[in-house]
């Protein structure tokens, strides 16, 4: 098995860290200071854009996306690295890079399933990062880990399809440049079937009946960068049925596709999150003392910070192990070793940075290290993207079924 990365990984992973280095990092107190002076807290504070249009110009933009027609053209395999060097600055690096959530997956989603008249309305300006985008499925008045639950409702009228429901939790929905709305609801509710109940449908944000009602927090947090999350009101909102994305009954086959990359790309950056707390433990660790000797000195310390790097390099194996199932054999015969990673890598980075706050003590948990708003990001994705519990069930049947 060869471990190394290919030539043009390498290159990436050259110009991306030099990118870092040079820009990202003391990009990170400009933007807070810029931010408190924003009119609003949704706008991107200048030295975003100023970031956005140097990736541009170091050809470091939409690497995500493996179709070379739209994207990069990179596989799994060869944008992991990549990925998990920008989870460093999770709340920078993505954006800079136009490889931010959710506009990631929604991009994905209209390449695949998308028709051109699509493509060249939604797909192009998102590529471009000229708008940002939100995916609306999670619902506050079901339980969403079963995507099957939801209960907006989509009703063909003539030439137009009319969406009522409720969502929260959707991601990019503050950010002022979200400009569309992948809307997941139900076309068929009475189906035999209940993956073929469901369809998506684009809708966009100035449609009448498009209510974005408030800001959702995770743990206080706004998470401004990436447009924040919303709980969106659909109140009879009107569209054309050209805006149907593949098929009626076609969403949640369409939902599955979409959450495979959207999994492996957040543990890719997750890695990264973690490696970013690995460095600021040690650096805490030589600069302090505590009871007559540096903290790097403590036994506790030191078991901390070797059980860190144990950690971080069994899942960046997995994780590199996923990415390259996926690209031979598909995310369906990768399907084990996704939720794998999913269930792995959001709970061991976020014990590895709950340590890493202990060890910063007062500074941990506030504004000046970045450790805290990590630790809700890391947190959050035991939910996103289905929770923990549900793959551990799907995994643990797969298992089980070898032996019945």
């Amino acid at each position: 098995m060869d471990f190394a990365f290919d030539a043009r990984t390498e290159e990436l992973r050259a110009r991306l860290l030099a990118f870092m280095d040079e820009h990202v990092y003391p990009a990170e107190q400009v933007a807070h200071e810029q931010r408190a002076r924003l009119s609003s807290p949704w706008e991107n504070p200048p030295v975003v854009e100023e970031l956005k249009a140097q990736a541009r110009r170091q050809g470091l933009w939409n690497l995500f996306l493996p179709d070379a027609e739209y994207g990069a053209g990179l596989t799994n395999l060869q944008y992991a690295p990549l990925a998990e060097i920008t989870g460093r600055s999770p709340q920078l690096a993505p954006t800079a890079t136009n490889c931010a959530a959710p506009d990631t997956g929604n991009m994905e989603v209209l390449a695949q399933f998308g028709d051109e008249r699509q493509k060249k309305q939604w797909l192009e300006p998102l590529l471009a990062g000229e708008i940002r985008s939100a995916f609306a499925m999670t619902e506050p008045d079901v339980a969403s880990s079963d995507a099957t639950n939801i209960t907006t409702h989509i009703r063909r009228e003539g030439d137009e399809y009319v969406i009522s429901g409720r969502k929260w939790y959707i991601s990019g929905a503050m950010h002022p440049d979200c400009t569309i709305f992948i809307v997941m609801g139900k076309t068929d509710p009475d189906g035999p079937d209940i993956r073929r109940q469901q369809s998506m449908v684009l809708v966009p944000r100035d449609t009448p009946g498009v209510t974005v009602k408030r800001a959702m927090q995770v743990f206080g947090y706004e998470d401004h960068y990436h447009g924040g999350h919303a709980e969106v009101v659909f109140d009879e909102a009107r569209v054309p049925v050209p805006n149907l994305i593949g098929e009626e009954g076609g969403g949640f086959a369409i939902a599955q596709a979409r959450l495979g990359p959207g999994r492996i790309h957040h543990c890719m950056r997750l890695i990264g999150m973690a490696e970013r707390a690995i460095e600021l433990m040690c650096r805490r660790a030589v600069s302090r003392e505590a009871f007559g000797k540096a903290l790097a000195q403590q036994g506790v310390v030191q078991n901390w910070i070797a059980d860190a790097r144990v950690a971080v390099e069994q899942l960046r194996l997995l994780v590199l192990k996923t990415a390259w199932m996926m690209d031979t054999v598909g995310n369906r015969g990768a399907h084990t070793e996704i939720q794998a990673i999913k269930i792995a890598t959001p709970r061991t980075v976020v014990g590895i940075l709950d340590r890493a706050i202990q060890l910063h003590g007062a500074g941990g948990v506030s504004q000046d290290f970045p450790l805290a708003e990590l630790y809700a990001g890391a947190r959050t994705l035991m939910l996103a993207d289905g929770p923990d519990e549900v793959h551990q069930r799907s995994l643990a049947r797969r298992e089980i079924k070898k032996y019945l």
